[in-house]
């Protein structure tokens, strides 16, 4: 027997903290019929830069995330621009952000749902579709921007829930088209 399927199975139960289940999420993140299979926390700063906005006045603008990324105290991985999640496991995934919802509070940075734009290697992330930002706490820049070029940096946490989408159903392909060409002599 491959001991591998299990050590998998594992690792994710000991990744997915029961709170996730069970938690609200907004519908503007929502993942509806997908399924979780990692929920990683990650510890590190949102990093801006000062430049000009589309009227000219300067202003802090967000550049890039540097974390690192935790399972149970222990490093796993990063996070970075990209924005890209890479796993001591050889696998990484890069998100395209397509729906947010606010943090907790005003200094909390928003909620995020990115769909995965590209893959590579191979390991717990492959196949991702999915990634949720949960939980965020900080991140969010004050002060005025007086200097452009000048780049700072907001510390931040949050969880990343990564999500797949189901590779089953329950008619089989062959089946499916079967029923199909049958509704077309109908």
């Amino acid at each position: 027997m491959n001991p591998m399927p299990l050590l998998g199975c594992v690792l994710v139960a000991l990744i997915l903290p029961m709170s996730v289940a069970n938690a609200e999420i907004p519908n503007a993140i929502a993942a509806p019929g997908q399924t979780p299979i990692a929920t990683i926390h990650a510890q590190g700063a949102q990093i801006y830069e000062c430049k000009p906005d589309a009227g000219g006045k300067l202003a802090w603008q967000f550049r890039e995330p540097i974390a690192t990324l935790f399972v149970d105290g222990k490093t796993v991985g990063r996070h970075y621009a990209g924005p890209s999640w890479e796993l001591t496991d050889g696998s990484t995934v890069i998100g395209m952000v397509t729906g947010r919802a606010s943090g907790a509070s005003s200094m909390d940075i928003p909620l995020l749902k990115l769909e995965v734009v590209s893959q590579r290697g191979s390991g717990l992330l492959t196949g991702v579709a999915t990634i949720q930002r949960l939980n965020t706490k900080g991140g969010v820049i004050q002060g005025r921007c007086e200097a452009a070029g000048k780049f700072v940096s907001a510390e931040y946490s949050a969880d990343y829930t990564f999500y797949k989408k189901p590779s089953w159903s329950l008619i089989p392909h062959a089946n499916r088209s079967e029923r199909q060409h049958d509704q077309g002599k109908k």
